[in-house]
């Protein structure tokens, strides 16, 4: 894969914060969103805005670790993937996951200007495995999420 790190970053900052054609990021989609709208359900069993947050910042942190080869077990919450959350949030938990998200972003940000092209383009194992494509992934990630987020600020406003 040849890799362009100005595109990288780019498409990490149009998934996450910049405008796009595509519509809302990732940042676009938590804003205004309270605690409560980010702890509803839309059904028992389903994820709410927080856990999504929460599991998207999570990846950045997977992802970053992957591009530094650092250990596990360093992200803010105990386990991996997806969490489970205080319910009901208070506004500052939930300011503070969303600002987590942030820092985790910025992290990834900084991960990926800094690191040698040949420490990016390395693989680890079989096609779509390396580095690159873990950061290409984790923008699209993010947009996928953010479509999440949006039906569930959708379904929330029509309970």
């Amino acid at each position: 894969m040849t890799t362009d790190r100005t595109l990288l970053l780019r498409w990490i900052e149009e998934g996450f914060s910049r405008k796009a054609w595509h519509g809302p990021n990732l940042r676009g989609t938590i804003r205004r969103v309270d605690s409560a709208q980010a702890s509803w359900r839309p059904a028992g069993g389903r994820h709410n805005i927080a856990e999504i947050v929460v599991h998207c910042a999570y990846w950045k942190y997977a992802i970053r670790r992957r591009i530094h080869g650092d250990k596990r077990g360093s992200f803010v919450l105990k386990g991996s993937n997806w969490f489970a959350l205080p319910d009901p949030l208070t506004e500052a938990q939930w300011r503070d996951y969303a600002k987590h998200l942030e820092a985790e972003h910025q992290a990834l940000l900084d991960a990926v200007a800094s690191v040698p092209m040949t420490e990016l383009c390395r693989t680890k194992s079989g096609p779509g495995k390396g580095i690159a494509a873990h950061v290409y992934g984790i923008a699209m990630h993010d947009v996928y999420h953010a479509g999440q987020i949006q039906t569930l600020k959708a379904l929330y406003k029509s309970r």
